[in-house]
C-alpha cells in the first residue's frame, strides 16, 4: 500500500473527484496567493455503467475505480492527509454497496474519501468558481456531470439557488441513446426528460436572474469544488502561525 511520508510540501495540494464517468486528479500549490495548477490525471472508470437495477456496483465497475485509485496513490506519496481532498458524487451516492467500495478503497489509497450530497456538491462548485475566477456580478453556475446536473445562482461568495438533478451524460446516454445511437427522436426524447427535470425550478432561476452564465469546465471541476476549502486551511495555518 502507498505510504506518506512527513517531508513538507508547503502550499502544494491535491483534489480527487471520483465522477459518474471518470476520476479526475489535480494537484495544485498556491503561489503568490493564487492556485497554480502543476499535474493532472484522468481516467475513464465508466462508475456509472456498472450500477445495477438495485443499485449495487458490479465488482467489474469496483475494480476499475480502484485500479484507477491505485494510480493515483502513486502520484500521492509524500503528501499529508491534510493536503489531499477526495470526493465521491452521484453514482457513490445512489450505490447501496458504497460503503464495501470505500473500505476497500483504504486499502489502496490512504487518504478518507467523502461522499457528498448533491447540493453540497453545487455548494463546492460554486465557491471554488468564487476564489478562482475573476467575472463580477450575480453568477449561474452550471457542472454536468456523468450522473448528475448541479446549478447554482449566487453572488459575493453566497449562493441562493442551489440544485442537484439526476440528470448527467452517462445515466442520459444510457437511457434515450441505447447502444449510442444518436437520431431526431432519440435526441427529442432526451430533449424534452431534461426540460421536465428542470421545469419545477424554471421560474425560480429566472426570477432570480444573472449577469454572467458558467458552464464547468471538465478538467477544472477536482480544483473548483476543493479551492475554497484549501482558501479557509491557508487562512487557519496562517493565524496558527501568527499566534505561535
Amino acid at each position: 500500500m502507498p505510504i506518506y511520508d512527513k517531508s513538507p510540501r508547503p502550499q502544494e495540494f491535491a483534489a480527487v473527484d471520483l465522477g459518474s464517468n471518470s476520476f479526475h486528479m489535480v494537484i495544485a500549490r498556491v503561489v503568490d496567493g493564487a492556485m497554480q495548477i502543476i499535474g493532472r490525471l484522468k481516467q475513464r472508470v465508466h462508475l456509472a455503467d456498472g450500477l445495477g437495477a438495485d443499485n449495487k456496483l458490479s465488482e467489474e465497475a469496483m475494480e476499475r475505480g480502484l485500479s484507477c485509485l491505485s494510480l493515483f496513490a502513486e502520484r500521492l506519496q509524500g503528501f499529508s492527509p491534510s493536503s489531499v481532498c477526495i470526493v465521491g458524487t452521484h453514482t457513490l451516492r445512489q450505490a447501496q454497496n458504497a460503503a464495501d467500495f470505500l473500505k476497500r478503497a483504504e486499502k489502496v489509497i490512504p487518504y478518507p474519501i467523502e461522499i457528498i450530497s448533491g447540493n453540497e456538491e453545487a455548494r463546492l462548485i460554486f465557491m471554488g468558481v468564487e476564489h478562482t475566477q475573476p467575472e463580477k456580478g450575480r453568477k449561474l453556475v452550471i457542472d454536468i456531470g456523468g450522473g448528475s446536473t448541479e446549478l447554482v445562482i449566487g453572488e459575493n461568495f453566497e449562493p441562493r439557488l442551489v440544485e442537484s438533478r439526476r440528470m448527467g451524460c452517462v445515466s442520459f446516454a444510457q437511457l434515450y441513446f441505447p447502444g449510442g445511437v444518436i437520431n431526431k427522436e432519440n435526441f427529442q426524447r432526451a430533449r424534452m426528460a431534461a426540460a421536465q427535470k428542470l421545469e419545477t425550478l424554471t421560474w425560480q432561476y429566472r426570477i432570480q436572474g444573472w449577469n454572467v452564465a458558467m458552464a464547468l469546465p471538465v478538467r477544472l471541476r477536482p480544483l473548483m469544488k476543493f479551492s475554497w476549502r484549501w482558501v479557509r486551511k491557508m487562512a487557519s495555518l496562517r493565524r496558527s502561525a501568527s499566534i505561535n
